[in-house]
């Protein structure tokens, strides 16, 4: 009877051991690139309501521990891709391998332009000095006829007015005179190299996307005429979007301006045309008989195609 009551209990004793050990499984996973099938090293596996995950190593490879038989959601992320999430179930299937797909849209394009040089970057150090974007926008709305108000804010930089009657004006950079300044216009010079004598209100910033100021001696690179520094003056270039600006300016002294600004592109080609007109009739504010500005009548096309061979390639 005793040996009976003895083998009894350790049976129970089995059972209830047995019914607390309960099995464990690991699931191994495995993630790549849908793109070029390379491993995604950093990318992250969780099970949310178990607070279970791993992170895949350089081989795009990773493990949880510890799970119990069951169907959980598992979830697959990694930064620029699009994350998945798969219903596993354990023990059925213990390796997973994934296919990330790379997100688009979520990355805007940088585009960067530069002045070709034969003098290589490290042996000629220079500062420019960058406006465009917003801040252009802001202050083109604040005075729209010229480029004064873009300049004449940034450090270092003056603007002189040179006539009394016609307020031009000349840019003078670190003091010295505006005819050691020079203006570029996508990196050629305007005027003839004479433009430190001319008035920047003959530069309205209708078809300008970006402002490139270099300041101080380096400048030099650019001829004589940029001893105190220059501007140079990037145009805008056709988008997928076709774009119109128009902007009409009068005056007191009985002038007259008008500008147009016009871009379209398709696949292969694209075209900008930027145009302006003047008008000013003779104007003797003093009534002397002599006009402080005479009559004059010009018109001014810029037209410009591009050819788009490449999507890296541009000709203009």
């Amino acid at each position: 009877m005793k040996k009976i009551i003895l083998c009894s209990m350790l049976l129970l004793c089995y059972a209830f051991a047995k019914a607390q050990s309960k099995t464990t499984y690991d699931i191994n996973i495995t993630v790549v690139s849908e793109e070029n099938n390379e491993p995604l090293l950093g990318a992250n596996a969780s099970i949310q309501n178990l607070q279970k995950g791993a992170m895949m190593d350089i081989n795009g490879k990773g493990t949880i521990n510890n799970l119990e038989a069951g169907t959980y959601e598992l979830t697959i992320s990694f930064i620029g891709y699009e994350k998945q999430t798969v219903t596993v179930v354990i023990p059925d299937q213990l390796d997973y391998t994934f296919q990330l797909h790379e997100a688009k849209g979520e990355l805007e394009e940088i585009v960067i332009q530069s002045t070709r040089s034969s003098r290589s970057f490290k042996r000629t150090p220079t500062r420019v000095e960058f406006i465009g974007g917003e801040e252009l926008i802001e202050k083109t709305a604040m005075n729209s006829t010229n480029i004064a108000m873009v300049l004449r804010e940034s450090t270092g930089i003056q603007m002189q007015q040179t006539s009394q009657s016609s307020a031009n004006q000349s840019i003078r950079i670190q003091g010295l005179d505006g005819r050691y300044t020079q203006l570029l216009k996508d990196g050629f010079p305007l005027y003839g190299g004479f433009a430190g004598g001319l008035s920047i209100m003959q530069v309205p910033p209708l078809d300008i996307s970006q402002f490139e100021i270099i300041k101080g001696s380096s400048s030099t690179l650019y001829g004589g005429g940029a001893i105190a520094g220059l501007v140079n003056m990037q145009s805008k270039t056709p988008d997928d979007e076709a774009e119109l600006d128009l902007m009409l300016v009068g005056t007191q002294a009985l002038g007259v301006t008008g500008n147009v600004f016009y871009s379209a592109r398709n696949d292969k080609w694209g075209m900008t045309l930027y145009g302006s007109a003047n008008s000013q009739k003779e104007y003797d504010p003093d009534g002397d008989e002599y006009s402080n500005l005479p009559r004059a009548r010009t018109i001014s096309l810029n037209p410009k195609v591009f050819y788009y061979p490449s999507e890296k390639t541009t000709l203009c």
